[in-house]
Formats: C-alpha cells, structure tokens, sequence
C-alpha cells in the first residue's frame, strides 16, 4: 500500500503541472521518474503547480510588447489582449490542451465524468463558470473515473493508522536523503534526527494494524511532528492555519482511487463543517492530544 502511494502521488505532480487552481471547500469537491523511493514528500512534489497564477519572468522589452508575458490567470484560463492592448484572462478551450499520453494523466470530476487531463478539466470548468453546475464541478481524483466502495466504520479507523507511519517514514527518508538542507530547513532536520535516531522506531514496512496501533501508543511523541509537518506542507494558498480543498488536492486525489476511506476521512476532520480542516481538527483526525497542538512545529 505504501509504495503505491507514493507512486500515485509522484505522479501527482507530473498531472498537475496545469493543476488546481479554484478556492473551493473540502467536502464539496492531487517528482521523480519511475520507481519513486517510499517516503518521496508528498506535496513537495513542485508548489507552483497549484498555484493559482503562472509566474511567468521575462525581458521588460518582450513584456511591453506583449503584456501577456508578465500577466497571470488562474488555471483554466489563458491571457489575451484587448483592442487597447490590455491583457485579460479568458477561459482556454479544451481542443488546445496537450493530449493525454499515459492514462495517469486523466482526472476524475465530481460530476463522474472522465477528463483527459487536469488541463481538460478546469478548460471545462472555467466554461460553466458562474453557474451552479460550475460551483459544484470539481476534481475529484486522479486517473479514470471508476466505481469507489462505500467506507466503513471499521476501515474508517485503520486509515489514521497507516497515514501518520507513512508521514514518519516520509520525513525519515526526507532526512536520510538530505545532504544541504534543501528537503527540510534547519529546525525540521533536529526535529526528524531525534526520530531517525530514537532505537525504538518502527522501521519502514508492511505492519499489521495492532502493530502501528500499538506503536503509536508506546511511541506517540514521534508522531507529533510528522502529523504537524504535512499540515504546514499543505497550508499553502494562503497560509491562514486552514486547509480548503485547493491546498488538500495535492495529498487527497492521488489517494483516493487507492485508498476508499480518503473522502469520508477528510470530511469527518471537518469537525464544525465549515468546509475547511483547521490544525486542531487535523490534529484530533490522526489522534493528536490537544495540549500537543502546537502552531510553530507546522512552520
């Protein structure tokens, strides 16, 4: 399971590269070549690629000739000029997105429909724009739309227990590979060195539930950090503490084709249903006590 995971979310980032864009709510509505190592970062994977605005660098000259070169749109829209040369953004159409080579390129939308790729997808959505089909299409998952099995309570609890191993294990790498503090900053490097270091680590592998249960009981401390990490990893459009769909798409559509309790986990950690996970809802999700709640360990 693990090594899949950080396969499909590689791939993330290769999918994406005209990706996510919209500031919609959570419930309403993811990079390196072939044979990633387990433990690959997953929403490091290239930030830019959702953003919403494409920075683009260029010469002053090109940029008055062309005032399109130093103009941003969001994803799905594309930069043209008005009779007075004034740039303006306006929805691209679908036929000129680059066509789909491998079937990972294809994306799932809410609507159930399968879109050749992210690039298709928001094209579409920019078209419906201000409609209510429009506010509620959103990308839902990565790869071709196919039937997801309803979740069940008790598959509902195993799936915190797998995600903080992972998120251990995928700082552990991250610290293992880091040579110029290039992955992680000074302080995330002290931070990971006394869990890569601590003798009573659960090494990377495919352990039984009791077993991850049991090491998180004996072990919590180790997991506090790793679970606060993903959170700032993801806080990113703005960083305001909160988590929309936007900044959680990085992490959720790779994993839901894969993992059928992703959806239902990450509405049940929007404890107040205000459509955003705050880092105390995400904390409590993977069974963070509230007095280790801690806002400056998610910088």
């Amino acid at each position: 399971m693990r090594v899949c995971i950080v396969f499909l979310l590689c791939l993330a980032g290769q999918v994406f590269t005209a990706s996510i864009t919209e500031e919609e709510p959570i419930i309403d509505d993811v990079v390196e070549e072939a044979q990633p190592e387990v433990g690959a970062n997953p929403v490091q994977v290239e930030i830019g690629d959702f953003d919403e605005a494409i920075d683009v660098v260029e010469e002053e000259e090109d940029i008055a000739e062309n005032p399109c070169l130093n103009h941003h749109c969001k994803k799905g829209k594309v930069c043209e000029v008005d009779e007075e040369n004034t740039p303006m953004c306006v929805c691209q159409d679908p036929t000129t997105c680059p066509a789909a080579i491998e079937e990972f390129e294809h994306v799932c939308a809410t609507d159930n429909t399968t879109y050749d790729s992210s690039c298709h997808f928001f094209a579409q959505k920019c078209s419906l724009e201000g409609t209510k089909k429009g506010h509620k299409l959103h990308l839902d998952y990565i790869g071709p739309c196919k039937f997801i099995e309803a979740c069940m309570d008790a598959e509902l609890n195993e799936f915190p227990l797998r995600m903080r191993d992972w998120l251990k294990n995928v700082l552990v790498s991250l610290y293992e590979r880091d040579e110029e503090n290039n992955l992680l900053t000074e302080k995330q490097m002290l931070r990971v060195k006394k869990i890569y270091e601590n003798e009573k680590r659960l090494q990377a592998g495919e352990h039984s539930l009791d077993l991850l249960a049991h090491d998180f009981e004996k072990n919590y401390n180790m997991y506090i950090f790793p679970v606060h990490w993903q959170f700032g990893q993801l806080d990113q459009h703005p960083v305001d503490g909160f988590l929309s769909h936007t900044e959680l798409a990085p992490l959720r559509a790779p994993l839901i084709p894969m993992e059928h309790c992703t959806t239902r986990f990450f509405e049940q950690c929007d404890a107040d249903n205000d459509k955003y996970i705050a880092l105390e809802e995400w904390a409590n999700c993977f069974s963070i006590k509230e007095q280790d709640v801690n806002k400056d360990l998610v910088i």
